[in-house]
């Protein structure tokens, strides 16, 4: 590499990429998944392609490639995909058909079924953390990495895989939808080894009978990609076929490794000082567990997987520009390498913020609303803001003669104009408004007509919906139907906001009161949260009258402590509180009422003091849980609370 640039510029600044990592590689696969761990237990169907091969040495062998790679029967004749390129001399031939019975590919029989999809959270962690990686530092995993696979594949020193690897490298022109991988039936040979990079090679060569998933590939074509790679190709693109013996264990053992690189890896990792890197990994580990069982919405979830992709595309084009300059870069070339650099860093420091944070659905990332308040206006008056498309004079009777209006057709432009103390008004219909996140005023927010009618919905690709820190914000008579978002469909920062006669539709959590921050619901209804209806962080306050909360823990979770949350969760220490009067709280998968109770000691204390009245199972005695409920300013009169999977009310450890 030249030397043009000073040593930590961006032409030399990324490194070659481990044989081990798959960052380079064309073919992305989702989070957490691989190639192989959506495959069924079943041959592998075979079909026919529309593509032009790369030419296969000798006229013979160009021939045979033409001959099996022909346009497929119904194929439109005008596709330039399609069959041999413009301007070569040769016409297609026709294969006889005693020749394609002899030249007949065979399906890929099916690949080992590993239990790494079945693994959750503590089994992963206890693989990778404890048996895997056991301690080691960053600069350190691709060694470790190696040594568990080296073991493995002591077993067994010749066995039979599935190499799926890049089309590109068989075809010129394919449609990427229809060829994803090539897959030839291989026979691995395992040798010893004597480095890092030959750990992630092994020997490959085509196994009897011919197989693919693709039916027209030529097995001469094949043969010669294999003897230009050598015969070595990169280990981690091969998955054991099953029915071999011994072979489950190496078959886990690559998928441990490609998941590893596929989504528990990150290429500056290496690259910064980690103090308890196993730490770091048990992290992206709950981030995957948390995008897998949906805890983080399936939209932000996307969000997450296009920009860690977007991060490895850009660092394999710039270490492929970077490899192109031969001499000393010319001063377009050495700005074109800064570009691509801040992009990558960019996309880094994106990723490591989204990480860190986990994209949690309990809480913001941060205080979103960094808006100051307006105030009051400057003359004193408070204006009603109509949002409507049309304003009539029908709509508007019912207020004073001195009431000062301003129309909207628009919900974000009303709230907008808002200063403290103003009204916005809303009329039947569907609105959206990221205005709604970014409440500072003291202000009141009420629909007119049926509740059911007014429908606000939030964008899927922003992160929160209805977020304030105002000191008395209300909302009235509106449904709110939340679309992806990441945190609670309502987040109360600081102040105090009242909910009232409002639907909540949830599809992250549901309404979340931070600490210090104060809520009141009244005559409303929650639904469909994947975690609690009501959340209540430390310190927090909230009043709860005449509400509906039901079929709330929408989550598909191994975590005992998510499992528990259900409609109204508190987190205590310091303890929120609590006042639920005529709520009628049912079929939530979790408990009605859970409150969570990070101390041990306070655990055995307050379950000892409900088993004293227990009579039978789990019935309390009414008195000692009113005596536990007294100690966490939990007051309760009047509440229905049935039919909760877990149970009405428990105290559960974090």
């Amino acid at each position: 590499m030249a030397s043009g640039l000073p040593a930590a510029g961006p032409v030399d600044s990324v490194r070659a990429i481990s044989p081990g990592r798959r960052s380079d590689q064309v073919m992305t696969t989702p989070p957490g998944g691989s190639l192989a761990t959506g495959t069924p237990s079943a041959a592998a169907p075979v079909r026919s392609v529309m593509a032009s091969p790369r030419p296969v040495k000798g006229k013979a062998g160009r021939e045979a490639a033409r001959r099996r790679l022909q346009l497929i029967p119904g194929a439109k004749a005008g596709d330039s995909r399609a069959g041999p390129e413009e301007g070569e001399e040769e016409p297609l031939l026709t294969v006889p058909e005693e020749e394609e019975e002899d030249a007949e590919v065979q399906p890929l029989p099916p690949v080992c079924l590993t239990p790494m999809r079945r693994m959750w959270r503590d089994e992963k962690v206890a693989l990778y953390c404890d048996e895997v990686l056991q301690g080691c530092k960053a600069e350190e995993a691709d060694e470790a990495m190696s040594k568990y696979l080296s073991e493995k594949l002591k077993l067994k020193d010749r066995w039979l895989g599935v190499w799926k690897t890049n089309p590109e490298l068989f075809f010129v022109k394919y449609e990427e939808d229809s060829i994803p991988f090539v897959g030839i039936l291989v026979e691995v040979t395992c040798k010893p080894h004597q480095s890092l990079s030959s750990c992630f090679k092994v020997t490959a060569s085509l196994a009897e009978p011919f197989s693919s998933n693709i039916a027209n590939i030529p097995r001469d074509l094949v043969n010669e990609v294999l003897e230009e790679l050598e015969y070595s190709v990169p280990l981690l693109e091969v998955y054991p076929v099953e029915g071999q013996d011994e072979i489950q264990d190496i078959a886990l053992a690559l998928e441990v490794v490609r998941f590893f690189y596929d989504f528990l890896w990150r290429d500056w990792d290496d690259e910064e000082s980690c103090e308890n890197y196993t730490a770091l990994i048990e992290e992206r580990i709950s981030l995957w567990c948390d995008i897998q069982d949906g805890t983080i919405p399936g939209p932000i979830a996307q969000r997450f997987k296009k920009t860690l992709d977007k991060y490895k595309n850009k660092r394999v084009e710039l270490i492929e520009y970077q490899s192109n300059i031969k001499e000393d870069p010319t001063a377009a070339e050495a700005v074109e390498c800064w570009k691509k650099y801040y992009e990558i860093v960019m996309l880094c420091g994106l990723l490591k913020m989204w990480e860190d944070l986990r994209l949690r659905v309990h809480g913001p990332f941060f205080p979103r609303i960094l808006k100051r308040r307006k105030g009051k206006r400057d003359f004193g008056k408070t204006i009603t803001h109509i949002v409507a498309k049309v304003m009539t004079a029908e709509m508007v009777k019912d207020l004073s003669s001195d009431t000062l209006l301003q129309q909207h057709d628009d919900l974000d432009l009303a709230l907008d104009s808002c200063y403290s103390g103003d009204t916005v008004v809303i009329f039947p219909g569907e609105y959206q408004a990221a205005n709604l996140a970014l409440l500072t005023d003291d202000i009141i927010i009420k629909g007119v007509g049926k509740r059911e009618e007014i429908l606000i919905t939030s964008e899927p690709s922003h992160d929160s919906f209805v977020v304030s820190k105002a000191d008395n914000v209300k909302l009235m008579h509106l449904s709110l139907i939340q679309q992806g978002t990441v945190d609670g469909i309502v987040v109360v920062e600081s102040g105090h906001m009242t909910l009232e006669n409002c639907v909540l539709k949830c599809e992250g959590t549901g309404v979340c009161v931070l600490t210090g921050a104060a809520l009141t619901i009244t005559d409303s209804e929650i639904t469909g949260a994947q975690g609690a209806g009501v959340e209540l962080y430390p310190g927090s306050i909230a009043i709860l009258e005449r509400n509906e909360i039901h079929h709330c823990n929408n989550l598909s979770t191994c975590d005992s402590s998510k499992s528990t949350l259900g409609g109204v969760n508190m987190k205590v220490l310091p303890a929120p509180k609590l006042k639920m009067t005529n709520n009628h709280i049912y079929n939530n998968n979790g408990y009605g009422v859970s409150i969570l109770q990070p101390t041990e000691q306070f655990l055995i204390v307050a379950e000892d003091a409900l088993s004293k009245g227990a009579a039978s199972g789990d019935k309390k005695d009414d008195n000692m849980l009113s005596k536990v409920m007294q100690n966490l300013n939990l007051e309760m009169s009047n509440n229905k609370i049935e039919a909760n999977l877990k149970g009405d009310i428990r105290i559960v450890t974090s």
